[in-house]
């Protein structure tokens, strides 16, 4: 499990064609992607599974705790993403609720555009 920061501290303004906003750019795919948005309310979980295929869930709104295999929980929260590789066992709860947006795809590679958090 990795968790890498898309928050505005890691971004590239925009001015082209009279914009003015801040990017932080999170994948690139070269093959198909499923994208999909998920919403843990108060208490939610997705429970202990299996990746199938490499997914990014990219944190949009809230907090809540992640692990991978049989690791502590870390807390995650809005600005972050956590990346699980294929057939990695994983785990999202949230005491509070948090939005986030997942994407899967046999390949992601989001160290590509986004850096590592410290933990």
């Amino acid at each position: 499990m990795e968790i890498y920061s898309f928050k505005k501290s890691v971004e590239k303004r925009i001015n082209q064609f009279h914009s003015d906003f801040i990017m932080s750019r999170v994948i690139n795919t070269l093959k198909p992607a499923h994208i999909g948005g998920m919403y843990l309310e108060e208490n939610g979980v997705i429970g202990f599974h299996q990746a199938v295929i490499p997914q990014l869930l990219i944190i949009v709104n809230g907090k809540g705790s992640v692990r991978a295999n049989n690791e502590e929980y870390i807390e995650v929260q809005a600005g972050e993403a956590v990346f699980w590789t294929k057939g990695e066992w994983h785990e999202t709860k949230s005491e509070t609720g948090l939005t986030a947006i997942v994407i899967e795809s046999e390949e992601l590679t989001p160290g590509s555009f986004m850096a590592l958090t410290p933990r």
